[in-house]
């Protein structure tokens, strides 16, 4: 936020005094700001939400987490997908201020870095939840063809998912938000299918008679864990 942009909140005009007064020195880079009063050359003792609010969305608008190729050394962090229905939990905040942590400091070190947000379809938790909603209605899954059960999936998962990365902007993560990803779309799933073939050709993977964690309800082999 430039120095001198203003702002009206709680019955007082609120001023930014410039990059000085932050964290950070570099507008690339994200930071927590204090703000001053224009009756008043002392910092503000209470911390206030508001103003770093403003100044994250400021720079979501100008575009300044994105990130294109260039000559500068490329620092990249995929972040670990979250399941796209999950809401955050103490993990995930612990390992997301972490990759903000250096993510950040490697654009103060003048690298072309990126950080990549996205989710996980989070498939047996999804259909677990597509299924009793099916249930409820009076429909069976064995009663659906594969791609009615999908269709079924991606409206769950349009109405109930992204809250966690609704989350993440709240916090401030200073993701590249315009590469935002989903483990099922598109072109992640020719990616997945092109590399299983790949695979199966060099010999890697193989159909294979296996002792399995078989569920008999939701027919398919699970983890132990799940």
């Amino acid at each position: 936020m430039a120095k001198g942009m203003s702002f009206e909140k709680e019955d007082k005009k609120w001023e930014i005094t410039g990059y000085t007064d932050c964290a950070y020195t570099s507008p690339n880079i994200g930071m927590s700001c204090v703000a001053h009063t224009t009756d008043s050359n002392t910092i503000n003792t209470t911390y206030r939400i508001f103003n770093l609010s403003l100044i994250f969305h400021h720079f979501l608008d100008h575009k300044l987490f994105s990130s294109k190729p260039d000559g500068r050394e490329p620092y990249t962090i995929v972040i670990p997908p979250p399941n796209v229905t999950g809401v955050l939990h103490m993990g995930h905040m612990l390992n997301n201020t972490i990759q903000d942590i250096l993510v950040r400091r490697a654009r103060m070190e003048g690298k072309n870095a990126c950080w990549v947000p996205g989710t996980d379809h989070a498939s047996i938790a999804t259909e677990a939840k597509v299924v009793n909603k099916l249930a409820a209605q009076g429909i069976k899954k064995t009663d659906l063809t594969r791609d009615e059960f999908l269709k079924h999936a991606w409206e769950w998962t349009d109405e109930h998912g992204g809250i966690i990365l609704k989350q993440l902007r709240k916090l401030g993560a200073s993701c590249d938000w315009d590469r935002t990803a989903f483990t099922m779309d598109e072109k992640r799933s020719e990616s997945v299918l092109k590399v299983f073939v790949d695979l199966y050709n060099k010999g890697l993977i193989y159909r294979g008679v296996r002792m399995v964690n078989w569920d008999p309800k939701a027919l398919t082999a699970l983890l132990t864990k799940k």
